[in-house]
């Protein structure tokens, strides 16, 4: 059963805590060409640094801020219990706005020095990017493209086409990268992951239908993606299945720090 959103308290907040950026020290900028493909964290709003205090349902976490405690709405889902445990360093995107019942986003964590990801629409975003530079080489030279496409019971990420070619494009945020070099997927069991991914299978019978799956990580440190078979083996199973009949899948590293997410390189799935 769905947690249910509590009504969020209002916070004062003032100028000068917004415009202060309190950097972590141990987490680098890092200089990237101008032409590759970026999304800012928080949608590039200000960055203020704060403490994990609770997390009281799916979609807010409470965070301390200047001795205040604070409410932060999560775009990520999952359950994140390494990552989100009390005193953890937290960066909050400050975005007030008359519609949001939160003044903050919770974007990101730091752990043992690295930023890990707490929004999981950044890699669709990216990913949005990248068609548009058209660097996604495994799916480059279509000449339209377009998000999100309903088919059958399911709604995909992008749709490519080029005359009768066609592309149905699914991405998978991966946040949790483990001490080994791995990326694990999921977080949690998901039964709407292993239903695109059993219908990319049927997708990838027709002969004009490329189907894909692209798991993009959050963090340039994994060497390869693999699906944690201990949290979901039916996703496992299904995904050994799906590839057997044709469906194709990628994954990318890409970096993050506190200028955003960064398009990056191929790396292996294993499966």
């Amino acid at each position: 059963m769905p947690l249910q959103l509590g009504r969020p308290h209002s916070v004062r907040v003032s100028s000068a805590r917004v415009n202060r950026v309190r950097y972590l020290p141990d987490v680098p900028m890092k200089d990237t060409p101008t032409s590759t493909p970026r999304i800012p964290l928080g949608g590039g709003a200000p960055l203020v640094e704060a403490r994990f205090v609770e997390r009281p349902n799916q979609f807010v976490v409470i965070a301390e801020l200047d001795g205040e405690q604070v409410k932060a709405h999560m775009a990520d889902r999952g359950r994140l219990l390494d990552v989100l445990v009390p005193g953890r360093p937290l960066l909050l995107a400050h975005r007030p706005a008359p519609h949001r019942k939160t003044d903050y986003s919770a974007v990101a964590a730091v752990v043992d020095g690295r930023l890990v990801s707490l929004d999981t629409q950044l890699p669709n975003k990216l990913v949005a990017r990248a068609l548009e530079a058209d660097v996604f080489e495994e799916v480059a030279g279509y000449a339209h493209w377009r998000k999100e496409k309903t088919i059958g019971g399911s709604r995909f990420d992008f749709w490519l086409e080029d005359g009768e070619r066609r592309v149905v494009l699914e991405v998978k945020s991966v946040g949790r990268l483990d001490a080994d070099g791995v990326a694990r997927f999921p977080d949690a069991p998901t039964s709407r992951g292993r239903r695109h991914v059993e219908e990319l299978a049927e997708l990838a019978g027709d002969e004009n239908t490329r189907a894909v799956l692209c798991f993009l990580v959050q963090g340039e440190h994994a060497d390869r993606v693999e699906v944690d078979t201990d949290i979901d083996p039916k996703l496992h199973r299904a995904l050994v299945e799906a590839r057997e009949q044709g469906v194709e899948v990628y994954a990318r590293r890409c970096s993050l720090d506190r200028d955003g997410l960064c398009w990056g390189t191929a790396v292996p799935v294993e499966l």
